[in-house]
């Protein structure tokens, strides 16, 4: 078999591709062989006995099969999971959940007379400032500034 190192490369050179993209047809090898000038590629590019390989992308059935896995559940596992809790779990959506559910217990408080107006809404700012990490540090804080004596 001749060496078409050459061609291909001239070849890869006139279309701007790479030399592992050059096809050049098996049946006319020794056509190619015997050209050695830019033309004689030009020409046989032309006729279509050297031609370009299609690019390869990357597969991306197994990535499919995983996704679908995953929006059914599966694969996600402590096993899989990296980094910690917040970068799973939205801060944002994590506050929004805690700080509507402390200012739905304290208007609670306020409209069943347990607390008037003014201690709601200083507790409502505390809450705002982040000083209660959860509804039962709110019941706490109550308790122990006897603001409330039976918290429920």
């Amino acid at each position: 078999m001749p060496d078409l190192t050459l061609q291909k490369r001239l070849a890869a050179e006139i279309l701007g591709v790479g030399v592992s993209r050059i096809w050049i047809d098996p049946e006319r090898i020794d056509d190619v062989a015997d050209a050695i000038t830019r033309e004689e590629i030009k020409r046989l590019i032309h006729d279509g006995v050297i031609d370009v390989k299609p690019i390869h992308g990357n597969s991306r059935a197994r990535w499919k099969k995983r996704h679908e896995q995953r929006k059914k559940g599966r694969r996600r596992g402590h096993g899989k999971r990296k980094g910690d809790a917040t970068a799973r779990l939205d801060k944002k959506e994590n506050w929004m959940h805690r700080i509507r559910r402390i200012r739905r217990y304290l208007r609670y408080l306020r409209d069943h007379n347990m607390i008037d107006r003014r201690t709601y809404r200083r507790l409502y700012m505390l809450a705002k400032g982040g000083t209660f990490k959860n509804l039962s540090s709110l019941k706490h804080y109550l308790k122990e500034h006897g603001i409330l004596e039976e918290v429920r």
